[in-house]
C-alpha cells in the first residue's frame, strides 16, 4: 500500500498498517496521506464516494452506493435567519448516516490488508455502517454498543449478521470493552474514531459539496461533533482542494456539541489547545457524547486554522430543532443531527456570518434511526 501514516502534530511517520496507531511522541492518532495526483475536476469518473478514488487510499471498493446525498436549499429557516442556507442530507446514505462514507473506505482498505475479523465501539450509527460493509465484504464484525442506544440501531446491527455486545454504563465503557477485546488479537480494531482510513472516507463530503455547489466551496459549514471524524474529514478534504488549486480558500468549519458533553467547546471558549476534561451527563444527542475525543488536539488546531466557531446547545434546543427541521423543511433527522440548527443560531448571534454568505448544515443521520432508550452520557 502506498502512502504513509503521519502525526498531524509533530509529523512523525510510519508505514500503513491495518490497526489504528498513535504517535509515540504526541499520543494522537496517526493520519493517512499520499501525494495528490495531477487530476482536474473533469477527470473524475463514477458516482458517490469512490468517484474520488484518486485521492483515497488504494483499495478495491466495497460499496453500497454511499455518497451523492441531496444538497437542498432551506425554504423557510434560511430566509428567516437572512442567510443562504443549504442542507446536506447525509441520512440518505445506505445505512442512514454519514458513517457509510468512512465505513466503505475503512472496510475496503482492511480487506486489502487481508483482515477477516473486525470490531468497533459505537453509539449506534458507526456500528450499523461497519456491520453493513463488513457483511458486503464477507468479514466477521463484532460491535460494542452502549445498552441505552436506540433499539432500532441495535436491531439494524444484528440484522446485518454482526455480533452485538451490549455494554452497560456510559459511552466510554463500550470503548474500553472493545480495546480490551481487540487486544487479544482475534479482531482488528476498526475504530471509526481513530482509524486514518475512516477519516479518508469522510473527506469525500468536502469534494461532494464543492461539486454540488457548482465547483465552488461554501463560505461556512456547520457540523455536529463527537469524536470529530467528520469535522477533520471536511478539514482535510477542503485543505486538499486548496492544495489542488480547485478553490482559493478554506471554508470556515464550525463544531456543535451538546451542553451535556462539550469538551471541545469548553476548550475553545477557554483558549485551550487540548480538550477540557469533563464528566458527561445524559443527552438525547447520543452520537456526540464523547467526553475525551482522541483527536481533540487536532480538532482544536483545525478550528483555529480555518476560522470556524464552536457552540454547545441544551437538550430542549436539540429536540425543538428536530421538530422544527421536520415541520419547516420536511427533513426528519435524529437528535444528534439537530444540534446544528440551534448551534447555527448561537454562531449568528456571535457575528460569525455575513448576510451574503452561504452556509451548509450537515445533517448527519436520519430520524428513522430512532431515539436512545435512555439519555445517558
Amino acid at each position: 500500500m502506498n502512502g504513509e501514516l503521519y502525526c498531524p502534530i509533530c509529523f512523525y511517520t510510519a508505514i500503513p498498517v491495518p490497526e489504528p496507531l498513535r504517535c509515540p511522541r504526541c499520543g494522537v492518532p496517526l493520519e493517512y496521506r499520499k501525494g495528490l495526483p495531477p487530476v482536474a475536476p473533469e477527470d473524475l469518473r463514477g458516482q458517490g464516494v469512490w468517484r474520488y478514488s484518486p485521492f483515497l487510499p488504494p483499495a478495491e471498493p466495497v460499496s453500497l452506493g454511499e455518497g451523492d446525498t441531496p444538497l437542498v436549499p432551506s425554504v423557510r429557516i434560511g430566509p428567516e435567519l437572512e442567510i443562504d442556507l443549504l442542507l446536506k442530507l447525509e441520512g440518505a446514505n445506505p445505512t442512514g448516516s454519514f458513517k457509510d462514507r468512512g465505513a466503505s473506505v475503512l472496510v475496503s482498505v482492511l480487506r486489502g490488508f487481508g483482515v477477516e475479523k473486525v470490531a468497533d465501539d459505537s453509539s449506534g450509527n458507526a456500528a450499523a455502517a461497519l456491520a453493513a460493509y463488513a457483511a458486503r465484504a464477507g468479514l466477521v464484525a463484532t460491535l460494542y454498543v452502549p445498552t441505552y442506544a436506540s433499539p432500532k440501531k441495535l436491531a439494524q446491527i444484528e440484522t446485518y449478521g454482526a455480533a452485538l455486545v451490549r455494554v452497560p454504563g456510559p459511552r466510554s465503557a463500550a470503548e474500553a470493552a472493545v480495546v480490551e477485546a481487540t487486544g487479544k488479537g482475534e479482531h482488528v480494531y476498526a475504530s471509526h474514531n481513530e482509524s486514518p482510513y475512516f477519516v479518508q472516507g469522510l473527506k469525500t463530503l468536502a469534494y461532494e459539496l464543492y461539486e454540488g455547489m457548482g465547483y465552488e466551496a461554501p463560505d461556512h459549514v456547520v457540523v455536529p461533533l463527537g469524536g470529530g471524524g467528520l469535522y477533520l474529514g471536511l478539514y482535510l478534504g477542503f485543505r486538499e482542494l486548496v492544495e489542488l488549486g480547485w478553490i482559493e480558500r478554506m471554508p470556515r468549519i464550525s463544531a456543535i456539541q451538546a451542553e451535556a458533553c462539550a469538551p471541545i467547546v469548553r476548550a475553545w471558549e477557554l483558549g485551550e489547545e487540548v480538550p477540557v476534561p469533563i464528566e458527561p451527563v445524559p443527552t438525547v444527542a447520543e452520537g456526540v457524547s464523547i467526553a475525551a475525543p482522541a483527536r481533540g488536539r487536532e480538532i482544536l488546531a483545525a478550528l483555529r486554522e480555518c476560522g470556524g466557531g464552536a457552540a454547545a446547545v441544551a437538550e430542549e434546543e436539540i429536540l425543538g430543532a428536530q421538530r422544527e427541521l421536520a415541520a419547516e423543511e420536511g427533513v426528519y433527522v435524529e437528535p444528534t443531527s439537530a444540534v446544528v440548527l440551534p448551534g447555527l443560531r448561537k454562531l449568528l448571534k456571535q457575528g460569525l456570518f455575513a448576510p451574503s454568505e452561504t452556509v451548509v448544515l450537515v445533517l448527519t443521520g436520519s430520524g428513522l434511526k430512532g431515539e436512545p432508550r435512555t439519555r445517558r452520557g
